[in-house]
């Protein structure tokens, strides 16, 4: 049960919204700085021939991957552009790494990020993430429009006052 003493009780736990319903961004000036790290991860499935170019660095675009990387740095340095509400951080860290899975004629990208600060970093290793697997999926879409990017999570979050690790869905 929530009590009107709880700001967040009418929201059911929801903390981008204040005490009448407005979105806002949290207010984390009270917040103790802390080392933040996060770690997300997301695969794109394609058609073997689509992995096959990939892997031989034969696409018309370039090289897939060494793209992608940058576009996921790029994006997780931007992350607050373009989700309204996250704060602007200064990132210390981002590192992308992307795996092929011929058994499953895939492409895993996992985005590390850290910083020195008062919130977390999960929302730019999503964006990282998600970049990076959109920018795979452009790269290659001229010879497979069927690839599908799918279980796209956060695996680890440690520096808050909750710290997570999960394996991968």
């Amino acid at each position: 049960m929530t009590t009107p003493s709880d700001p967040q009780s009418s929201h059911g736990g929801l903390t981008h919204f204040d005490q009448s319903g407005q979105a806002h961004m949290v207010d984390v000036g009270g917040k103790h700085e802390s080392h933040r790290v996060a770690v997300a991860s997301g695969v794109i499935r394609m058609k073997p021939e689509t992995l096959a170019i990939i892997e031989s660095s034969t696409a018309k675009k370039g090289d897939v991957l060494g793209i992608a990387r940058i576009a996921a740095i790029m994006a997780a340095k931007r992350t607050s552009d373009l989700i309204p509400l996250c704060h602007p951080l200064a990132l210390t860290r981002v590192a992308v790494e992307f795996e092929t899975n011929a058994a499953d004629s895939s492409v895993l990208c996992t985005a590390r990020v850290e910083t020195y600060g008062k919130t977390g970093v999960e929302m730019e290793a999503l964006t990282a993430v998600q970049v990076g697997l959109l920018t795979v999926y452009d790269m290659s879409k001229a010879v497979d429009k069927t690839m599908v990017m799918t279980d796209i999570c956060v695996t680890e979050k440690r520096g808050g006052k909750s710290d997570i690790s999960m394996a991968r869905p």
